[in-house]
């Protein structure tokens, strides 16, 4: 499968040597540390830099605006297709694309602190225009003073939710609508929509609108800021999700989009020039295609699903030992982020990666160590994994085309070190025991 153009590096796939846990130098008996840091406060969060003020950023907490990431998150889920492309699957087809299995990552993702409820409008809205008039292209953004576009999609949108539903046979777009239940449940094409019930907005096109994704990606949100407006407030957090992603967990592309309103950036490289190697497969806000893959441990402390006594911090010059819980590891307990505020808008982040259901291409399980900062903006690498084996072609058996094969490998194991010595930072990985938990030591100068 050739890699999607336009959204993520294009990737090389390469190497064949595959690291078991059970044969990593340094396993041993479970393992203890010292007593770790008090819960970590500000002394660990780098300050937000100004470009985060209000958009997407590495920043904790997030900012006001966005979508709540815990608890129950209630999400209206539509579906619009064309005069040009009319529907040809039934929106329940739409919807299977990407149900229950994104519910299902966020749940898993988040530990149970995210019950992800998607609300289902069952009849397809039918566009005004022909897809092409709106000129909806790679890129494009929501402009409120723009009369097509995005905003035009969104007012057309609200103003058909905001009508009884049509009779049944009668359905503008590809199916007759049935009047059902409310916000707990699938609407069966029930109108009008509140849309104060909802905490986001999910808009499924036909997946015959526009180019494959193969060819060119157009899925976007807009998120933390009002769009335009309703009968009871305005509008915003929207995700709009085109074409079908290829690949074995296809639903992912709608966790991405959902991830920017709950205000996570972009990781992936927008810049000019030849891509950088940033987090890879390490995180869902880079590679959104392919094997499945988890959130880095910062995001997810970002978003509320870590709790204070999941968290380590080291703020203060010396020598700390701790014992690092996987991140996919099942159940609540255990250290899942070590964080070390290096500066007064970054930050080193260590975590523990391992094979499971939400990180399948993890070929070489260690410490995973990754520089945050808070002033870099979406698309040009607010996150930069630290590659263990630099020069290296990866650990996958069997390469994939949409896996940065180079960072496979990133993880340290029992035996290495990290080391930023203008930080005055080093991470020692002492041992691993059969679970997977990692025995660190940190030195700060």
């Amino acid at each position: 499968m050739p890699p999607i153009p336009g959204r993520r590096a294009v990737l090389s796939a390469g190497g064949t040597l595959v690291l078991v846990l059970g044969t990593a130098p340094g396993l041993g008996a479970p393992l203890t540390g010292t007593a770790s840091a008090p819960a970590p406060d500000t002394a660990c969060a780098p300050a937000p830099g100004a470009q985060a003020a209000g958009g997407l950023g590495e920043s904790l907490p997030t900012g006001p605006g966005f979508s709540p990431s815990t608890g129950t998150v209630s999400a209206l889920t539509v579906f619009i297709d064309f005069p040009d492309a009319p529907a040809t699957i039934s929106t329940r087809e739409r919807f299977a694309e990407f149900f229950p299995e994104t519910a299902e990552q966020f749940a898993e993702s988040s530990y149970g602190r995210l019950r992800y409820r998607a609300v289902p409008v069952h009849r397809w809205l039918r566009m005004s225009q022909p897809f092409e008039d709106y000129g909806i292209d790679r890129g494009a953004g929501w402009r409120p003073d723009d009369e097509q576009g995005y905003n035009r999609l969104l007012r057309e949108i609200v103003a058909a939710l905001d009508e009884p539903p049509p009779a049944a046979g009668g359905a503008r777009g590809g199916a007759a609508g049935e009047r059902g239940r409310g916000r707990d449940g699938p609407r069966e094409g029930a109108a009008p929509v509140d849309f104060s019930d909802y905490d986001l907005v999910n808009v499924l096109a036909t997946p015959n609108a526009g180019p494959p994704a193969t060819e060119r990606v157009l899925s976007v949100s807009f998120p933390g800021r009002d769009l335009v407006a309703t009968a009871e407030g305005p509008l915003r957090n929207v995700s709009f999700i085109w074409s079908r992603q290829p690949g074995p967990a296809e639903h992912r592309v709608l966790v991405h989009e959902n991830g920017h309103v709950f205000g996570l950036p972009d990781l992936y490289w927008t810049g000019a020039g030849r891509p950088p190697q940033l987090t890879g497969h390490w995180d869902v806000m880079e590679q959104d295609w392919g094997p499945p893959n988890d959130f880095l441990a910062w995001h997810k402390w970002k978003l509320g699903w870590l709790l204070p006594g999941q968290v380590d911090c080291v703020a203060e010059p010396g020598t700390s030992e701790h014992v690092l819980t996987p991140v996919g590891a099942a159940g609540t307990g255990g250290t899942r982020l070590l964080a070390v505020r290096t500066g007064d808008h970054e930050a080193l982040a260590i975590e523990v990666r391992t094979p499971g259901a939400l990180d399948e291409v993890v070929c070489r399980p260690g410490v995973l160590v990754s520089r945050i900062s808070t002033v870099t903006r979406s698309g040009f690498g607010p996150v930069t994994v630290q590659d263990a084996t630099p020069g290296s072609e990866g650990c996958q058996a069997v390469p994939d085309p949409q896996v940065t094969a180079q960072l496979t490998d990133a993880p340290f194991v029992p035996g290495e070190t990290f080391r930023d010595a203008e930080a005055g930072v080093s991470v020692e990985v002492l041992d691993a025991d059969s679970s997977g938990r990692h025995r660190v030591r940190v030195s700060r100068w």
